[in-house]
């Protein structure tokens, strides 16, 4: 599906838009009130969740499929060596060299 430049215009102001309602909307209903438990147990999850969907859909898509690349082993490798324990700087920049060789050679 091809969008032309005014409808990739139009739906950029409709997100925008509706995501400015979706932040009002939280302070308009709840106002001054305490949130119960559950909602702050809710809000506090949905940040994690956000961000491994979408370094999930960054590192297994390439456009309209699902491909398993160099970027996902690099990925892959730098989350193995977080597990371990290895510092993050460096499990980073193990991440970035295995990506960058396997780009190079393959």
């Amino acid at each position: 599906m091809r969008l032309s430049e005014g409808q990739v215009w139009v739906l950029i102001i409709a997100l925008v838009t509706m995501a400015t309602l979706m932040k009002a909307a939280g302070p308009a209903i709840v106002g001054g009130r305490e949130l119960p438990r559950w909602a702050t147990g809710v809000i506090a999850m949905m940040a994690p969740a956000l961000l491994a969907a979408l370094v999930a859909t960054a590192v297994f898509s390439d456009e309209q499929r699902y491909t398993v690349g160099a970027d996902t082993v690099g990925v892959a490798a730098g989350a193995l060596l977080l597990v371990c324990r290895v510092p993050l700087v460096l499990s980073a920049a193990v991440a970035v060299g295995l990506t960058a060789l396997l780009r190079a050679f393959f």
